[in-house]
Protein backbone atom coordinates (compact mmCIF):
# COMPACT_ATOMS: atom_id res chain seq x y z
CA UNK A 1 0.00 0.00 0.00
CA UNK A 2 2.67 2.42 1.19
CA UNK A 3 4.77 1.61 -2.73
CA UNK A 4 1.24 2.58 -4.72
CA UNK A 5 0.73 5.55 -2.46
CA UNK A 6 4.64 6.61 -3.24
CA UNK A 7 4.03 5.67 -6.91
CA UNK A 8 0.89 7.94 -7.34
CA UNK A 9 2.65 10.79 -5.51
CA UNK A 10 5.91 10.84 -7.86
CA UNK A 11 3.29 10.61 -10.95
CA UNK A 12 1.75 13.78 -9.84
CA UNK A 13 4.26 15.47 -8.99
CA UNK A 14 5.54 14.78 -12.59
CA UNK A 15 3.03 15.57 -14.19
CA UNK A 16 2.86 19.35 -12.19
CA UNK A 17 6.64 19.57 -13.26
CA UNK A 18 5.77 18.85 -16.81
CA UNK A 19 2.77 21.37 -16.28
CA UNK A 20 4.82 24.38 -14.98
CA UNK A 21 7.44 24.00 -17.81
CA UNK A 22 4.48 24.71 -20.71
CA UNK A 23 3.08 27.21 -18.20
CA UNK A 24 6.61 29.03 -17.72
CA UNK A 25 7.41 28.54 -21.31
CA UNK A 26 4.28 30.46 -22.43
CA UNK A 27 4.52 33.03 -20.30
CA UNK A 28 8.20 33.87 -21.18
CA UNK A 29 7.01 33.45 -25.43
CA UNK A 30 4.25 35.49 -25.11
CA UNK A 31 6.27 38.01 -23.26
CA UNK A 32 8.62 38.43 -25.56
CA UNK A 33 6.72 38.42 -28.57
CA UNK A 34 3.48 40.17 -27.35
CA UNK A 35 2.33 43.70 -26.61
CA UNK A 36 4.83 46.73 -26.61
CA UNK A 37 5.22 48.01 -23.12
CA UNK A 38 2.48 50.44 -22.06
CA UNK A 39 -0.58 48.34 -23.81
CA UNK A 40 -3.52 47.67 -22.52
CA UNK A 41 -4.30 44.21 -21.23
CA UNK A 42 -7.48 43.81 -21.63
CA UNK A 43 -8.99 42.99 -25.05
CA UNK A 44 -11.07 45.69 -27.51
CA UNK A 45 -14.72 44.48 -28.16
CA UNK A 46 -14.54 42.21 -30.72
CA UNK A 47 -17.32 44.26 -33.08
CA UNK A 48 -16.09 47.74 -32.08
CA UNK A 49 -12.92 46.74 -33.79
CA UNK A 50 -14.60 44.90 -36.59
CA UNK A 51 -16.24 48.07 -37.11
CA UNK A 52 -13.42 50.39 -37.01
CA UNK A 53 -11.51 47.54 -39.24
CA UNK A 54 -14.19 47.71 -42.02
CA UNK A 55 -14.75 51.69 -41.60
CA UNK A 56 -10.95 52.31 -42.32
CA UNK A 57 -10.89 50.33 -45.08
CA UNK A 58 -13.93 52.24 -46.70
CA UNK A 59 -12.67 55.46 -46.11
CA UNK A 60 -9.31 54.58 -47.61
CA UNK A 61 -10.22 52.98 -50.87
CA UNK A 62 -13.41 55.06 -51.27
CA UNK A 63 -16.82 54.79 -52.66
CA UNK A 64 -16.56 53.88 -55.77
CA UNK A 65 -14.16 50.51 -55.25
CA UNK A 66 -16.08 49.78 -52.47
CA UNK A 67 -20.05 48.75 -51.71
CA UNK A 68 -19.87 49.09 -47.58
CA UNK A 69 -18.69 46.84 -44.62
CA UNK A 70 -20.70 44.50 -42.03
CA UNK A 71 -19.68 42.22 -39.45
CA UNK A 72 -20.38 38.52 -40.29
CA UNK A 73 -22.12 36.48 -37.66
CA UNK A 74 -18.59 34.89 -36.97
CA UNK A 75 -16.89 38.67 -36.13
CA UNK A 76 -15.20 38.96 -39.12
CA UNK A 77 -15.29 42.30 -40.74
CA UNK A 78 -16.52 41.80 -44.27
CA UNK A 79 -15.90 44.77 -46.95
CA UNK A 80 -17.37 44.78 -50.49
CA UNK A 81 -15.49 45.77 -53.20
CA UNK A 82 -15.39 46.73 -56.93
CA UNK A 83 -12.57 45.41 -58.31
CA UNK A 84 -9.55 42.42 -57.92
CA UNK A 85 -7.07 45.16 -57.06
CA UNK A 86 -9.43 46.20 -54.14
CA UNK A 87 -10.23 42.60 -53.08
CA UNK A 88 -6.45 41.73 -52.69
CA UNK A 89 -6.11 45.24 -50.39
CA UNK A 90 -8.42 44.08 -48.03
CA UNK A 91 -7.21 40.87 -47.58
CA UNK A 92 -3.97 41.75 -47.17
CA UNK A 93 -5.53 43.89 -44.29
CA UNK A 94 -6.99 40.82 -42.55
CA UNK A 95 -10.71 41.61 -43.80
CA UNK A 96 -13.12 39.30 -46.01
CA UNK A 97 -13.43 40.79 -49.58
CA UNK A 98 -16.85 40.05 -51.67
CA UNK A 99 -17.07 41.43 -54.36
CA UNK A 100 -20.47 43.24 -55.73
CA UNK A 101 -21.44 45.38 -59.41
CA UNK A 102 -22.35 48.78 -57.04
CA UNK A 103 -19.87 50.91 -55.33
CA UNK A 104 -21.68 53.18 -52.26
CA UNK A 105 -21.21 56.23 -54.58
CA UNK A 106 -24.05 54.49 -56.63
CA UNK A 107 -26.09 53.60 -54.00
CA UNK A 108 -25.70 56.43 -52.84
CA UNK A 109 -26.97 58.03 -55.76
CA UNK A 110 -30.07 56.14 -55.28
CA UNK A 111 -30.94 57.22 -52.13
CA UNK A 112 -30.81 60.59 -53.74
CA UNK A 113 -33.46 59.98 -56.12
CA UNK A 114 -35.53 58.28 -53.81
CA UNK A 115 -35.41 61.13 -51.54
CA UNK A 116 -36.14 63.30 -54.62
CA UNK A 117 -39.50 62.14 -55.66
CA UNK A 118 -42.69 63.07 -53.99
CA UNK A 119 -42.87 62.04 -50.19
CA UNK A 120 -45.03 58.95 -49.52
CA UNK A 121 -46.14 58.34 -45.91
CA UNK A 122 -45.00 55.00 -44.62
CA UNK A 123 -42.56 54.43 -46.47
CA UNK A 124 -38.66 54.31 -45.80
CA UNK A 125 -36.03 53.13 -47.51
CA UNK A 126 -31.87 52.02 -46.34
CA UNK A 127 -28.57 50.88 -47.53
CA UNK A 128 -28.39 46.72 -47.28
CA UNK A 129 -24.31 46.53 -48.08
CA UNK A 130 -24.52 42.90 -47.65
CA UNK A 131 -27.27 42.22 -50.57
CA UNK A 132 -25.36 45.18 -52.04
CA UNK A 133 -29.25 47.02 -52.62
CA UNK A 134 -31.15 49.98 -51.44
CA UNK A 135 -34.10 48.35 -49.92
CA UNK A 136 -37.09 50.37 -50.08
CA UNK A 137 -40.50 49.38 -47.70
CA UNK A 138 -44.08 50.62 -47.63
CA UNK A 139 -46.23 49.60 -44.50
CA UNK A 140 -49.89 48.67 -44.75
CA UNK A 141 -50.94 52.54 -44.54
CA UNK A 142 -49.57 52.77 -48.72
CA UNK A 143 -52.03 52.91 -51.12
CA UNK A 144 -51.79 50.87 -54.18
CA UNK A 145 -51.08 53.80 -56.40
CA UNK A 146 -48.43 55.17 -54.56
CA UNK A 147 -46.29 52.46 -54.16
CA UNK A 148 -47.24 51.78 -58.08
CA UNK A 149 -45.42 55.33 -58.39
CA UNK A 150 -42.62 54.67 -55.81
CA UNK A 151 -42.25 51.22 -58.24
CA UNK A 152 -41.45 53.04 -61.03
CA UNK A 153 -38.57 55.66 -59.25
CA UNK A 154 -37.36 52.35 -58.33
CA UNK A 155 -36.89 50.96 -62.11
CA UNK A 156 -35.69 53.74 -63.27
CA UNK A 157 -33.16 53.83 -60.99
CA UNK A 158 -31.80 50.05 -61.60
CA UNK A 159 -32.48 46.76 -60.88
CA UNK A 160 -30.41 46.97 -57.04
CA UNK A 161 -33.29 48.71 -55.96
CA UNK A 162 -35.67 46.47 -53.95
CA UNK A 163 -39.04 46.54 -53.41
CA UNK A 164 -40.94 45.39 -50.08
CA UNK A 165 -43.92 45.88 -47.92
CA UNK A 166 -44.68 45.46 -44.63
CA UNK A 167 -47.28 44.48 -42.24
CA UNK A 168 -47.87 47.11 -39.41
CA UNK A 169 -46.97 50.62 -39.74
CA UNK A 170 -44.29 52.86 -39.04
CA UNK A 171 -44.35 54.87 -36.46
CA UNK A 172 -42.35 57.00 -33.83
CA UNK A 173 -42.78 55.51 -30.33
CA UNK A 174 -44.03 57.78 -28.12
CA UNK A 175 -46.30 57.02 -25.17
CA UNK A 176 -36.18 54.00 -22.42
CA UNK A 177 -34.55 52.87 -20.03
CA UNK A 178 -36.22 55.08 -17.36
CA UNK A 179 -39.60 56.70 -18.34
CA UNK A 180 -40.22 60.67 -18.67
CA UNK A 181 -43.73 61.94 -18.90
CA UNK A 182 -44.82 65.15 -20.02
CA UNK A 183 -48.01 66.41 -21.53
CA UNK A 184 -46.22 64.99 -25.33
CA UNK A 185 -47.01 61.74 -23.75
CA UNK A 186 -44.37 58.90 -22.38
CA UNK A 187 -40.37 58.82 -23.46
CA UNK A 188 -37.72 57.14 -22.61
CA UNK A 189 -34.39 58.70 -20.56
CA UNK A 190 -31.87 57.88 -23.28
CA UNK A 191 -27.66 58.73 -22.40
CA UNK A 192 -27.19 61.33 -19.87
CA UNK A 193 -24.70 64.18 -21.98
CA UNK A 194 -22.97 67.52 -20.36
CA UNK A 195 -21.98 70.43 -21.90
CA UNK A 196 -19.21 70.49 -19.30
CA UNK A 197 -21.47 72.81 -17.19
CA UNK A 198 -24.54 71.02 -17.06
CA UNK A 199 -25.96 68.01 -17.51
CA UNK A 200 -28.88 66.41 -20.14
CA UNK A 201 -30.49 63.45 -21.10
CA UNK A 202 -30.64 62.87 -24.75
CA UNK A 203 -33.76 61.04 -26.17
CA UNK A 204 -35.70 61.62 -29.05
CA UNK A 205 -36.77 64.31 -30.80
CA UNK A 206 -40.28 63.67 -31.74
CA UNK A 207 -40.70 63.20 -27.96
CA UNK A 208 -41.32 66.80 -27.60
CA UNK A 209 -40.42 70.27 -28.50
CA UNK A 210 -38.33 72.87 -26.95
CA UNK A 211 -39.57 73.93 -24.02
CA UNK A 212 -41.77 70.63 -23.19
CA UNK A 213 -41.40 69.82 -19.37
CA UNK A 214 -40.47 66.61 -17.96
CA UNK A 215 -41.34 64.52 -15.17
CA UNK A 216 -40.32 61.36 -13.65
CA UNK A 217 -42.11 58.10 -14.69
CA UNK A 218 -41.41 56.58 -10.65
CA UNK A 219 -44.57 57.38 -9.36
CA UNK A 220 -42.79 60.39 -7.40
CA UNK A 221 -44.08 62.81 -9.96
CA UNK A 222 -40.99 65.23 -9.52
CA UNK A 223 -39.67 67.30 -12.15
CA UNK A 224 -37.14 66.01 -14.05
CA UNK A 225 -35.94 68.56 -16.60
CA UNK A 226 -36.81 70.78 -19.52
CA UNK A 227 -36.18 70.24 -22.98
CA UNK A 228 -33.83 72.86 -24.45
CA UNK A 229 -32.80 71.98 -28.04
CA UNK A 230 -34.91 69.52 -30.01
CA UNK A 231 -34.06 68.43 -33.92
CA UNK A 232 -37.85 66.59 -35.70
CA UNK A 233 -37.94 65.63 -38.28
CA UNK A 234 -35.14 65.90 -40.73
CA UNK A 235 -33.46 64.15 -37.52
CA UNK A 236 -34.56 62.82 -34.33
CA UNK A 237 -32.84 63.99 -31.03
CA UNK A 238 -33.57 66.25 -28.53
CA UNK A 239 -31.91 67.38 -25.00
CA UNK A 240 -33.46 67.61 -22.17
CA UNK A 241 -31.89 69.83 -19.13
CA UNK A 242 -32.22 68.37 -15.36
CA UNK A 243 -33.90 70.37 -13.32
CA UNK A 244 -30.69 70.78 -10.88
CA UNK A 245 -28.46 70.51 -13.63
CA UNK A 246 -26.70 67.14 -12.56
CA UNK A 247 -27.44 63.92 -13.65
CA UNK A 248 -26.11 62.57 -10.30
CA UNK A 249 -24.93 59.25 -9.36
CA UNK A 250 -24.77 56.60 -11.89
CA UNK A 251 -24.83 59.03 -14.80
CA UNK A 252 -22.83 56.58 -16.93
CA UNK A 253 -25.36 53.92 -16.39
CA UNK A 254 -28.49 52.60 -18.23
CA UNK A 255 -31.20 50.71 -16.54
CA UNK A 256 -31.85 47.08 -18.27
CA UNK A 257 -34.35 45.95 -16.24
CA UNK A 258 -34.68 44.37 -12.53
CA UNK A 259 -32.50 46.96 -10.92
CA UNK A 260 -29.46 46.20 -12.89
CA UNK A 261 -27.78 48.21 -15.96
CA UNK A 262 -24.81 48.57 -18.27
CA UNK A 263 -22.05 51.00 -17.92
CA UNK A 264 -21.46 52.99 -20.98
CA UNK A 265 -17.95 53.85 -21.47
CA UNK A 266 -18.07 55.73 -25.16
CA UNK A 267 -20.04 56.45 -28.19
CA UNK A 268 -19.31 55.15 -31.70
CA UNK A 269 -20.59 54.26 -34.98
CA UNK A 270 -23.10 50.83 -35.72
CA UNK A 271 -21.93 48.51 -38.15
CA UNK A 272 -24.51 46.38 -40.23
CA UNK A 273 -24.37 42.72 -38.96
CA UNK A 274 -23.33 44.10 -35.37
CA UNK A 275 -25.08 42.31 -32.22
CA UNK A 276 -27.25 44.95 -30.38
CA UNK A 277 -29.40 45.70 -27.52
CA UNK A 278 -31.92 48.58 -26.69
CA UNK A 279 -33.52 48.83 -23.73
CA UNK A 280 -37.19 50.22 -23.07
CA UNK A 281 -39.65 51.29 -20.18
CA UNK A 282 -42.35 49.11 -22.37
CA UNK A 283 -40.85 45.89 -23.46
CA UNK A 284 -37.90 45.99 -21.22
CA UNK A 285 -34.20 44.91 -22.77
CA UNK A 286 -33.94 43.17 -26.41
CA UNK A 287 -31.44 42.34 -28.72
CA UNK A 288 -30.50 41.63 -32.30
CA UNK A 289 -28.66 42.65 -35.31
CA UNK A 290 -28.09 46.12 -37.25
CA UNK A 291 -29.70 44.95 -40.89
CA UNK A 292 -28.91 48.37 -42.35
CA UNK A 293 -27.71 51.93 -42.45
CA UNK A 294 -28.23 55.50 -43.69
CA UNK A 295 -31.77 54.55 -43.78
CA UNK A 296 -35.17 57.38 -44.56
CA UNK A 297 -37.98 56.87 -42.75
CA UNK A 298 -41.66 58.80 -44.03
CA UNK A 299 -43.64 59.14 -40.33
CA UNK A 300 -46.67 61.00 -40.76
CA UNK A 301 -45.20 63.52 -38.62
CA UNK A 302 -42.01 64.25 -41.11
CA UNK A 303 -39.62 62.61 -42.89
CA UNK A 304 -36.18 61.22 -40.67
CA UNK A 305 -33.03 60.54 -42.23
CA UNK A 306 -29.27 58.98 -41.93
CA UNK A 307 -31.16 56.22 -39.09
CA UNK A 308 -29.70 52.93 -38.02
CA UNK A 309 -31.81 50.02 -39.00
CA UNK A 310 -32.70 46.97 -36.75
CA UNK A 311 -34.91 43.76 -36.26
CA UNK A 312 -34.54 44.65 -32.77
CA UNK A 313 -38.47 45.26 -31.24
CA UNK A 314 -39.37 48.05 -30.05
CA UNK A 315 -43.24 48.96 -28.63
CA UNK A 316 -45.09 52.44 -27.73
CA UNK A 317 -43.35 53.67 -24.62
CA UNK A 318 -39.47 52.63 -25.96
CA UNK A 319 -39.18 55.74 -27.45
CA UNK A 320 -35.86 57.79 -26.97
CA UNK A 321 -34.39 54.95 -25.20
CA UNK A 322 -30.71 54.20 -25.19
CA UNK A 323 -29.10 51.26 -28.33
CA UNK A 324 -26.01 50.25 -27.12
CA UNK A 325 -23.31 47.32 -27.66
CA UNK A 326 -20.22 46.38 -25.66
CA UNK A 327 -20.78 49.08 -23.60
CA UNK A 328 -20.82 51.41 -26.42
CA UNK A 329 -23.59 54.34 -27.19
CA UNK A 330 -25.09 53.70 -30.47
CA UNK A 331 -28.13 55.23 -31.23
CA UNK A 332 -31.76 56.55 -29.13
CA UNK A 333 -35.05 54.88 -30.45
CA UNK A 334 -36.57 57.01 -32.71
CA UNK A 335 -39.51 54.67 -34.64
CA UNK A 336 -40.45 51.13 -36.53
CA UNK A 337 -43.49 49.09 -37.09
CA UNK A 338 -44.45 45.71 -35.84
CA UNK A 339 -44.20 45.02 -32.20
CA UNK A 340 -42.66 42.85 -29.42
CA UNK A 341 -44.82 39.96 -30.17
CA UNK A 342 -44.62 39.42 -34.04
CA UNK A 343 -41.40 41.40 -34.23
CA UNK A 344 -40.58 43.83 -37.15
CA UNK A 345 -38.14 46.92 -37.97
CA UNK A 346 -36.68 49.47 -35.36
CA UNK A 347 -35.00 52.77 -36.30
CA UNK A 348 -32.29 54.80 -33.85
CA UNK A 349 -31.63 58.19 -34.38
CA UNK A 350 -27.06 57.75 -34.22
CA UNK A 351 -25.76 59.00 -30.89
CA UNK A 352 -22.31 60.38 -32.76
CA UNK A 353 -24.17 62.17 -35.36
CA UNK A 354 -26.73 64.14 -32.22
CA UNK A 355 -23.93 64.42 -29.86
CA UNK A 356 -21.69 66.48 -32.80
CA UNK A 357 -24.81 69.13 -33.22
CA UNK A 358 -25.35 69.46 -29.72
CA UNK A 359 -22.10 70.15 -28.64
CA UNK A 360 -22.82 67.41 -25.87
CA UNK A 361 -20.40 65.03 -24.87
CA UNK A 362 -21.24 61.46 -23.26
CA UNK A 363 -21.29 60.93 -19.13
CA UNK A 364 -18.85 57.90 -18.55
CA UNK A 365 -16.98 56.79 -15.73
CA UNK A 366 -12.82 56.66 -15.82
CA UNK A 367 -10.82 53.73 -15.02
CA UNK A 368 -9.74 55.35 -11.88
CA UNK A 369 -13.45 55.77 -10.74
CA UNK A 370 -13.54 59.88 -11.26
CA UNK A 371 -16.05 60.93 -13.76
CA UNK A 372 -14.93 62.37 -17.19
CA UNK A 373 -16.92 63.31 -20.78
CA UNK A 374 -16.44 60.86 -23.71
CA UNK A 375 -16.31 62.60 -26.96
CA UNK A 376 -18.75 63.49 -29.59
CA UNK A 377 -17.34 61.18 -32.73
CA UNK A 378 -14.22 58.93 -32.09
CA UNK A 379 -12.85 58.08 -35.26
CA UNK A 380 -12.57 54.25 -36.27
CA UNK A 381 -9.34 53.20 -34.49
CA UNK A 382 -10.49 55.01 -31.18
CA UNK A 383 -13.60 53.07 -31.15
CA UNK A 384 -11.82 49.75 -31.61
CA UNK A 385 -9.92 50.55 -28.55
CA UNK A 386 -12.78 51.34 -26.44
CA UNK A 387 -13.15 50.07 -22.49
CA UNK A 388 -15.12 46.40 -22.48
CA UNK A 389 -18.75 46.31 -20.98
CA UNK A 390 -21.09 45.01 -18.28
CA UNK A 391 -22.73 42.30 -20.23
CA UNK A 392 -26.62 43.32 -20.23
CA UNK A 393 -28.58 41.79 -17.61
CA UNK A 394 -25.69 41.86 -15.21
CA UNK A 395 -25.49 44.32 -12.56
CA UNK A 396 -23.13 47.07 -13.34
CA UNK A 397 -19.84 46.70 -11.44
CA UNK A 398 -18.84 49.90 -9.13
CA UNK A 399 -15.90 50.72 -11.63
CA UNK A 400 -17.54 49.76 -15.03
CA UNK A 401 -14.08 48.38 -16.24
CA UNK A 402 -13.74 44.97 -16.89
CA UNK A 403 -9.83 43.86 -15.39
CA UNK A 404 -7.81 41.64 -17.62
CA UNK A 405 -8.34 38.01 -17.97
CA UNK A 406 -6.06 35.37 -15.82
CA UNK A 407 -4.45 34.31 -19.22
CA UNK A 408 -4.14 38.10 -20.29
CA UNK A 409 -1.80 38.18 -17.06
CA UNK A 410 0.51 35.87 -18.09
CA UNK A 411 1.27 37.40 -21.98
CA UNK A 412 2.60 40.67 -20.39
CA UNK A 413 5.98 42.03 -20.31
CA UNK A 414 6.51 41.54 -16.09
CA UNK A 415 5.72 37.88 -17.11
CA UNK A 416 9.49 37.21 -18.10
CA UNK A 417 10.85 36.85 -14.70
CA UNK A 418 7.87 35.12 -13.09
CA UNK A 419 8.09 32.85 -16.08
CA UNK A 420 11.75 31.89 -16.24
CA UNK A 421 11.14 31.22 -11.69
CA UNK A 422 8.10 28.49 -13.16
CA UNK A 423 10.38 26.60 -15.79
CA UNK A 424 13.74 26.48 -13.37
CA UNK A 425 11.03 25.11 -10.39
CA UNK A 426 9.52 22.61 -12.94
CA UNK A 427 13.02 21.31 -13.75
CA UNK A 428 14.23 21.01 -10.03
CA UNK A 429 10.87 18.94 -9.45
CA UNK A 430 11.37 17.11 -12.57
CA UNK A 431 15.16 16.48 -11.04
CA UNK A 432 13.90 15.76 -7.73
CA UNK A 433 11.42 12.92 -8.55
CA UNK A 434 14.17 11.00 -11.15
CA UNK A 435 16.60 11.10 -8.29
CA UNK A 436 13.74 10.00 -5.61
CA UNK A 437 12.58 7.07 -7.97
CA UNK A 438 16.12 6.06 -8.51
CA UNK A 439 16.85 5.80 -4.29
CA UNK A 440 13.39 3.65 -4.02
CA UNK A 441 14.72 1.65 -6.71
CA UNK A 442 18.12 0.97 -5.31
CA UNK A 443 16.68 0.31 -1.83
CA UNK A 444 14.45 -1.98 -3.67
CA UNK A 445 17.05 -4.00 -5.35
CA UNK A 446 18.95 -4.17 -2.03
CA UNK A 447 16.13 -5.59 0.17
CA UNK A 448 15.32 -8.43 -3.03
CA UNK A 449 18.70 -9.04 -3.18
CA UNK A 450 18.89 -9.28 0.89
CA UNK A 451 16.14 -12.28 0.77
CA UNK A 452 17.30 -13.85 -2.02
CA UNK A 453 21.05 -14.32 -1.04
CA UNK A 454 20.98 -13.39 2.41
Amino acid sequence: MGHARRRIVRRVARLAAVGGLLLGGTMVTRAVAGEPSGARASRAPAAASASAAGAALVERLGTSRTGGHWVDPEGRTVVAVTDGAAAKEVRGAGAEAKTVRHGLGELRSAVAVLRAAPRVAGTSWALDYAANEVVVRGDSTVSGADWARLTDVAREIGGFVRMERTEGTFTTRVNGARPILSTAGRCSAGFNVSDGKSDFILTAGHCGPTGSVWFGGDGTGGQVGRTVAASFPGDDFSLVEYADGAAGDGADVVAVGGGKGVRITGAGDAAVGQRVFRSGSTSGLRDGRVTALDATVNYPEGTVSGLIETDVCAEPGDSGGPMFSEGIALGVTSGGSGDCARGGTTFFQPVTEALASLGVSMVVTAPDGSRQEAGPAPSAAARGAAAADISPGASAAPDGVAGPAPLSRLAGRRAVGPGLLVIGGSLATLAATRWLRAEQDRKAYRRQYSALWG
